[in-house]
């Protein structure tokens, strides 16, 4: 799906204005790094199996003969050998998952289509649980910080990774991100995913929880339009409820939908407009805090 949304056209990540390659990060091992990112093309001189088709430019440069003899010996078997397209990034997101959890870090990936209100929520949240507790936010958009802008004005640490053409975070760049906050003083992070509600479902970032938010503007069928990104979440936030009356928004349906997708999904509904609902979203992610502060 990323090759015909633009993921697999180059699109300089930059992390906080700078090249995301630049940016250090305990969990990143650049010395020996050879993954595939989206988003450059690289070199390299061995031979390497691509489990599929790119749209970015490889070069190989090889200093060894590519003539082989490709019969089989008599008697022999061909076996298949098959990797995962996200292998690279699970064994990053595997990395990010230890490091958030030694640290006692309660992790959300909240993901979403455009204008699903995730930075209003998050603002209005980060206010309702500081001081006491201690929260970050990674923020992931295309271009612009205005929604990182917005955030900080909360007074908490933000880090801004804008993806130039990708329309997803992935684990690499939490990695890198994560790198410019003091993650230890942190009780909560937040991911502020790309709004997108197709690529982002494929891609682990080593969170505790993804949260997918659906508005009451956007209809009660997303979840059966987008199953992939409903079907993954572990919550599903119901948002802009106060305007619920204005648009037809269909409860029962929307409900009935999420749990035809997702049926062990927790539901909360909220308005961060009015404060509706916020109290208990609020103890909820309080509930799932109290795991990872165990030692």
């Amino acid at each position: 799906m990323c090759v015909e949304c633009g993921c697999g056209r180059p699109g300089p990540t930059r992390i906080d204005g700078k090249p995301a390659d630049q940016v250090p990060s305990p969990l990143v091992e650049d010395g020996g790094r050879h993954e595939h990112d989206h988003a450059r093309p690289h070199q390299h001189d061995h031979e390497h199996p691509h489990a599929r088709s790119h749209e970015h430019p490889h070069a190989h440069p090889h200093a060894h003969d590519h003539s082989h003899d490709h019969d089989p010996a008599p008697g022999s078997r061909e076996i298949a050998v098959h990797q995962s397209v996200f292998a690279a990034n699970d064994r990053m997101a595997e990395r990010n998952r230890g490091f958030f959890r030694a640290l006692g870090l309660l992790t959300l990936n909240v993901v979403s289509s455009p204008g699903s209100g995730k930075t209003a929520l998050l603002q209005k949240t980060i206010e309702r649980l500081q001081p006491a507790t201690r929260v970050g936010v990674i923020v992931g958009d295309l271009e612009t910080d205005n929604d990182a802008r917005r955030l900080r004005t909360t007074g908490a640490p933000v880090v801004q990774i804008s993806t130039g053409t990708l329309c997803h975070l992935d684990a690499e760049m939490v990695a890198r991100a994560v790198g410019q906050l003091d993650a230890k003083t942190l009780d909560v992070l937040f991911i502020e995913n790309v709004g997108n509600l197709v690529c982002p479902a494929e891609f682990d970032l080593g969170e505790d929880l993804r949260v997918a938010l659906l508005s009451v503007t956007e209809g009660e069928d997303k979840p059966l339009k987008y199953p992939p990104m409903f079907r993954h979440a572990d919550v599903v936030v119901i948002t802009k409820t106060d305007l619920a009356p204005h648009v037809d928004f269909d409860r029962a349906a929307a409900l009935a939908n999420i749990g035809r997708v997702n049926p062990n999904a927790r539901i909360v509904e909220v308005s961060a407009k009015t404060g509706e609902g916020m109290a208990d979203w609020c103890s909820y992610l309080a509930s799932c805090r109290e795991p990872c502060a165990q030692p």
